[in-house]
């Protein structure tokens, strides 16, 4: 494999794929040639390249993992794809639902393997919340709500390219963690979301930026600051309907001091209620009205199905969010190594059609803000 981008999502990306055991990591592709050398040592990657083309024509490279920035996500996948390479790709997909649905049309026209990494859904628990659903142990779902809440651009002194339109795309909170959330809503409750309405605001009106943009989660270094307006959301809370009639809602926000990495995801059916957290990924919470709550632990001998598969150590043994994203690798390497076929792949994987799909949602709920806050319809077209 090769990775373009190697910013703050990289190192995970090889570390789920070393862990493997039977992939070369190729090499690395940066800004620059220098920044390239610079993160293929860091990383112990043999080769370095100054640009992503010259990483995607290496005939070595079989796999390329695309960790760039949004505003690169269309160019190189298409590139890759182009060059019969398979595609494992950061959300959200690409900038806006056009280019989602071209990349989309050209994975399915390639015959190749396309992942894109809403690496939650690789959580035991969240898989036996799924499988409880569809076996339709909660009953008819009425209510789906939840959040995704951060905490690192609480100051004005925070700025990366995840608040720069011209590299992010016109959202930023709703595109980095919104797309996390409504994808898991989707795949967990296997049902649509059909139609949004939303309320967005900019907490911080005016970023200081220090030179060039750092990484998610790290501080900028000191010296003189630009005040930069900024010109999309760090905080939203959006009302959705899904296809079956159930209403749901959720709140997203990278301003919230105390939240490190707060997603909670809660499915309210007719026989029971489903509750699941990421800061407490190895519990499942079960809510009933004519019996005791309880609480399921990540445990190989009380879980099932997909949940099972996932679950690789012994119960009181903690799995981690590094192991969660390791799954869904795995999943993608087992799908490349079946050629890609259709019927190979697991029910799991998330690919660049649910990622077209979660540019079609972000996009409805910026159109729902800014016609003032009104009902706005998910406009997708599935594959033909």
């Amino acid at each position: 494999m090769g990775l373009i981008g190697p910013g703050f999502i990289a190192p995970h990306h090889l570390d789920a794929v070393r862990r493997l055991g039977d992939i070369d990591v190729i090499a690395i592709a940066g800004s620059s040639q220098a920044s390239a050398e610079k993160k293929a040592r860091e990383y112990k990657v043999e080769r370095a390249y100054g640009d992503f083309h010259t990483l995607i024509a290496d005939p070595e490279i079989q796999v390329i993992h695309n960790t760039t920035p949004n505003h690169l996500h269309l160019a190189v996948n298409l590139a890759a794809l182009q060059a019969g390479k398979h595609v494992i790709s950061d959300k959200p997909l690409a900038m806006n639902p056009a280019e989602g649905k071209q990349l989309r049309d050209a994975a399915v026209a390639s015959g190749l393997a396309h992942v894109v990494t809403f690496n939650y859904r690789g959580n035991p628990l969240v898989q036996q919340a799924r499988e409880m659903i569809a076996r339709d142990e909660a009953g008819r779902l009425c209510f789906v709500h939840g959040c995704y809440l951060q905490d690192y651009l609480t100051s004005p002194d925070a700025y990366t390219w995840r608040v720069d339109p011209s590299k992010a795309g016109a959202s930023n909170v709703l595109g980095d963690i919104g797309s996390h959330w409504c994808d898991l809503a989707e795949h967990v409750s296997g049902l649509k979301i059909v139609a949004v309405l939303a309320d967005l605001t900019t907490v911080v009106p005016t970023r200081y930026a220090a030179g060039s943009t750092t990484e998610a989660f790290s501080k900028q270094a000191g010296g003189e600051r630009t005040p930069v307006a900024m010109q999309s959301e760090d905080l939203a809370s959006v009302l959705v309907r899904f296809e079956n009639g159930a209403k749901g809602c959720f709140s997203v926000g990278q301003t919230l001091p105390g939240h490190k990495n707060d997603l909670q995801l809660e499915l309210n059916g007719s026989t029971c209620s489903l509750g699941w957290k990421q800061e407490k990924q190895n519990e499942l919470w079960i809510g009933r009205h004519d019996q005791p709550n309880a609480i399921l632990m990540k445990d190989p001998g009380l879980v099932s199905g997909e949940a099972l598969r996932y679950t690789r150590l012994p119960g009181g043994h903690q799995e981690a969010w590094a192991d969660a994203f390791f799954n869904i690798v795995h999943d993608a390497y087992t799908w490349i190594r079946e050629d890609a076929r259709p019927e190979a792949k697991s029910v799991v994987l998330p690919t660049f059609e649910d990622g077209y799909r979660s540019t079609c949602v972000i996009d409805a709920i910026l159109r729902s803000h800014a016609a003032g806050g009104v009902w706005q319809t998910v406009q997708y077209s599935p594959a033909a």
